[in-house]
């Protein structure tokens, strides 16, 4: 069975080591003792780091999704009668109206903060595989996996705890900011590079499932992309320039844009020529959050169908960011690609299941073709999904029928794909995200880039646009990389991230970066509490 061990606190000696569900660490797989004198199993290690992020508040819908999901236009998530209420959690991300307190951030804190200690645990150069062989490679992925999990920490709280593994464990973390943090995550990307694989696009899809160099260099244009965001300065043209050249080192290696016709096979669990890395989450939490209770698919080998969980809906203004009929999105309504359809009845048989993809508003409909209703009861509203969640949560008996129905759906993931809605495959980079990054740093180093969008958008089935000023590039990003934990970050990047939108009013600046849980700021005298908190 995979080992996984979390540590609880950053400032305490390492002496709870918590496993979950069919985890398990065994008392031989690391040398504890007044130090980090390493690890004995740095395979198994790494595979523990895997499945930090494939599961839990990493991967699923709760803390790292939400935080940069439901916090932004893309979703809200209503309280429909008592479903999703959580004592006002969901609602307070999306209003951003959150504290220190609330469980998505601290998970996510914690959770991401487990990565960079064990990481770290890994690339101590007394760390070994006790059965023998090389671990080079290994140590790279670990410094990947540590560089992901710092730029998570430094794009959402602005300071990351970094411990020395050549200290006694009792030592009390340092804490990165600002240039430091940024130099740090860079210095493990470089390095990384230098030993990952080389895996180009048409590789199988299991070897992108691990860091390779493409990966890291994905990951390389991100931060210096939000580089000037963490400094609180201007872009500088020779960050903007690395942009570049790290999206140049992924082309090399043959990734590009999926072809016409092809957008919602990336995120099926086979090769294509966009995904650079992924994980084996489960991608039920990306398919049930949104479709409604009476929208099954039949569980394999048992006589029962999985429904909906009734929750998160997109806002009418980002719905309205894609070409198409603006109050439908059936078969044939005139939209691009990109933002899916809802089947033509007249074809939905049991292999298409009568879910659509992508953006789902209007009548839904039953596997033999029929509207669906909304519950099997007499008199049972039609499943009619309105365009815009009108009111925030359930207040009377009356909102009942209207919240349940409320709000336009997304789904990229598919339940009817190959292995069904648990098929734990998760795209994390793709090509997209990089051919948009290096537009939008070509953009801001003074270039035309209005070719460029216009490429990317012939294939998804979209118009041309004349000229291409900031609003467009956000605007394409969000058209592109919806749901897939990008939406936060780009906002805050255009300065929009604050503005009103639906059921959330203007916030203050210091909401562009979360609070510290407080129980590490009282643990840890090197953090201070972000302002505002």
């Amino acid at each position: 069975m995979k080992k996984i061990v979390k540590y609880l606190s950053l400032t305490l000696p390492i002496a709870a080591l918590v496993s979950c569900s069919d985890l398990e660490i065994e008392p031989t797989d690391s040398f504890i003792s007044d130090g980090f004198a390493g690890v004995a199993n740095v395979q198994g290690e790494v595979a523990n780091i895997s499945n930090i992020i494939a599961g839990g508040n990493l991967g699923n819908q709760d803390g790292l999704y939400a935080l940069n999901e439901v916090s932004t236009d893309e979703f809200i998530v209503p309280t429909r009668a008592s479903d999703w209420g959580d004592n006002g959690r969901w609602l307070s991300i999306h209003r951003q109206t959150w504290n220190s307190e609330l469980s998505d951030i601290q998970n996510s804190w914690q959770a991401l903060n487990s990565v960079t200690i064990n990481a770290t645990r890994i690339i101590n150069p007394q760390s070994v595989n006790t059965a023998g062989g090389d671990v080079t490679q290994l140590k790279a992925e670990a410094r990947f996996y540590r560089a992901w999990a710092m730029h998570w920490i430094l794009d959402m709280w602005r300071q990351v705890p970094y411990r020395d593994v050549n200290l006694p464990n009792s030592a009390i973390p340092v804490v990165l900011t600002g240039q430091v943090a940024i130099d740090s995550i860079v210095s493990d990307l470089n390095a990384a590079i230098l030993d990952l694989p080389q895996v180009t696009s048409g590789d199988g899809i299991s070897s992108k499932s691990s860091p390779t160099q493409a990966a890291a260099r994905h990951l390389l244009a991100k931060v210096y992309l939000n580089k000037h965001v963490y400094l609180d300065s201007s872009p500088e043209a020779a960050d903007m320039q690395a942009v570049v050249d790290a999206v140049d080192g992924i082309a090399a290696d043959g990734y590009s844009l999926a072809a016409s016709g092809e957008f919602f096979d990336i995120f099926r669990p086979s090769n294509d020529v966009e995904t650079i890395w992924w994980s084996p989450a489960d991608t039920g939490p990306r398919t049930w959050n949104t479709l409604h209770y009476s929208q099954t698919v039949p569980v394999a080998g048992q006589d029962a169908e999985q429904g909906g969980w009734n929750g998160f809906s997109t806002l009418a203004e980002f719905y309205d960011l894609f070409e198409g009929a603006p109050e439908t999105n059936y078969v044939g309504d005139g939209q691009e690609e990109r933002r899916g359809f809802v089947p033509d009845p007249a074809t939905i048989d049991d292999q298409n299941l009568a879910i659509g993809y992508g953006f789902l508003i209007g009548q839904q409909f039953n596997r033999d073709g029929t509207p669906a209703d909304a519950r099997e009861d007499v008199g049972s509203p039609p499943l009619v999904f309105s365009k815009e969640v009108e009111q925030p949560e359930f207040v009377a008996p009356a909102d009942n029928s209207i919240l349940e129905t409320a709000g336009t759906r997304v789904i990229k993931y598919h339940p009817n794909e190959e292995g069904g809605d648990r098929r734990r495959h998760i795209v994390n980079y793709r090509y997209a995200d990089a051919f948009l990054m290096k537009a939008e740093a070509m953009f801001r180093m003074g270039m035309d880039v209005t070719a460029m969008i216009n490429e990317l958008r012939q294939i998804r089935g979209a118009s041309d646009l004349p000229a291409i000023m900031e609003a467009d590039l956000l605007a394409e990003r969000g058209r592109e990389m919806y749901g897939e934990v990008t939406r936060r970050q780009d906002l805050i990047r255009f300065g929009q991230y604050l503005r009103a939108w639906n059921l959330k009013e203007a916030g203050d600046p210091h909401l562009e970066i979360f609070p510290v849980p407080n129980a590490d700021v009282l643990a840890n005298p090197n953090i201070v509490q972000n302002p505002g908190y």
